[in-house]
């Protein structure tokens, strides 16, 4: 933890104004006061809750680790149901207003489209098959973090739900996913039960969605979470550091996948914490509870 280090974010704010085209026109930089535009002044203060997170546990001076700026965009496009990174800047959608209500409302979605910037940065994690997959999870640990931290929240406390706060009241549902429990962040007549596997059993083999990048992510999410709550305490400060070592490690290579993430995790808790430690035991549990453990060799 380095509690006393600045946050000091360099921030810029973009609107779309209803366009797909980015940037957009500037509106609020680092410093300045509040817009009264819920969606700006939404992101603006996501990214320093998110800034202020990867700083002061981690280390990391933003995105690339040297402080660069952080940019976003909000009201992309005409009713726009979704947020993305863009390799640039994060880009936020202002949602149908029947399913989606806005994406800035989620102060763990804001946190999950930085943190695929600092996956970029990092590990490089290919955004296809099992590797995309961990990309996706690693956005979701970040997202879960930045609003666990910024709520003060211990594992226990904590909601586990990635966008909550992103559906209509017409929807039922709690989030677009749930990381201790994939599967059941919704079940509504329009949109359908949540297609999340929690188990390396019910991984889904489709050439859809980068080879179901936001579907198998469920599986690495479960074993955090369950990892994160057997040690129990302030996630930030054991799983998650151990999380984020094994992302800038550089053990990692752009194609790995669960089995290799799973073994590098390992590795990161033994040297951080020690090979017997509750933490590594609670990883390498989390690991076995969704069906993910050391390839076996023939012969």
């Amino acid at each position: 933890m380095l509690p006393d280090v600045p946050s000091e974010p360099d921030r810029r704010i973009s609107d779309a104004e209803g366009y797909e085209k980015l940037p957009g026109r500037l509106v609020r930089s680092e410093g300045e006061r509040a817009t009264g535009d819920e969606s700006v002044d939404d992101a603006y203060d996501g990214l320093g809750d998110t800034h202020r997170l990867l700083v002061r546990v981690f280390g990391r001076d933003g995105i690339d680790g040297r402080g660069g700026t952080l940019e976003a965009t909000v009201h992309f496009g005409h009713r726009y149901d979704n947020a993305f990174w863009d390799g640039e800047r994060m880009v936020f959608g202002d949602g149908d207003g029947e399913i989606f209500s806005g994406f800035t409302q989620s102060l763990s979605v804001i946190g999950h489209e930085l943190a695929h910037g600092v996956v970029e940065q990092t590990a490089r994690l290919r955004y296809q098959d099992q590797s995309g997959a961990l990309n996706e999870h690693v956005a979701d640990v970040i997202g879960a973090l930045v609003e666990q931290y910024s709520l003060g929240q211990d594992a226990d406390a904590a909601t586990w739900l990635i966008g909550s706060g992103v559906f209509t009241e017409h929807i039922e549902g709690r989030a677009l996913r749930s990381m201790l429990e994939p599967g059941t962040a919704y079940d509504d007549d329009l949109l359908g039960r949540d297609p999340q596997p929690a188990h390396l059993s019910d991984f889904v083999v489709t050439e859809a969605d980068h080879g179901g990048v936001h579907l198998n992510s469920g599986i690495p999410n479960r074993a955090f979470a369950l990892a994160a709550i057997e040690v129990g305490g302030f996630v930030w400060e054991h799983v998650g550091r151990v999380w984020y070592d094994t992302l800038t490690g550089g053990s990692l290579d752009p194609d790995s996948g669960f089995t290799a993430f799973r073994a590098a995790t390992l590795a990161a808790a033994s040297a951080r914490f020690g090979p017997e430690s509750r933490e590594a035991r609670a990883i390498e549990s989390g690991w076995a509870a969704v069906g993910v453990e050391t390839e076996r060799r023939a012969g």
